[in-house]
């Protein structure tokens, strides 16, 4: 008979993983697959689309930021659960605090301007434009000779 686990939120997922990997280490707190960023990228002929899923998120908590050519995503998020018994005393009281954050190299030509960004229904949808990269051409510079 399967028994619900109290640590956990689904307690089909969390037999099937944890009964069948030894090596995995049981936590409270664990990072599944569906708490991490999924990241989904189309590439277009003069831009790429981002989504990214954070489901739980609020527009708030989440950040974008644009440095030295690298546009990183930052979410936060803060959750307590409390179920209790018929009697009030606890049966589970979990509290979670915790960051994700991605970085994707765009370019250092990109400019912080040009980047879109709108975040509806658990997706944040970002356009970056392509930036033709141009190679600095090396031009010969004669040295006087005395």
């Amino acid at each position: 008979m399967l028994v619900p686990s109290l640590f956990t939120d689904n307690f089909v997922n969390d037999f099937f993983n944890s009964a069948f990997d030894r090596s995995r280490t049981p936590s409270l707190f664990h990072a599944t697959g569906s708490s991490l960023m999924s990241a989904d990228i189309k590439e277009f002929k003069d831009h790429y689309e981002m989504a990214l899923e954070l489901p739980g998120y609020e527009k708030e908590n989440v950040n974008a930021s644009l440095k030295e050519g690298y546009l990183t995503i930052e979410a936060k998020r803060e959750e307590t659960n409390t179920e209790e018994g018929d009697a009030g005393h606890y049966i589970r009281r979990e509290r979670y605090v915790g960051t994700l954050s991605r970085s994707f190299y765009v370019g250092e030509d990109v400019k912080q301007e040009d980047i879109r960004a709108k975040f509806e229904n658990g997706v944040l949808s970002i356009n970056v434009p392509k930036v033709e990269y141009k190679p600095e051409v090396e031009t010969a510079r004669t040295i006087t000779i005395d």
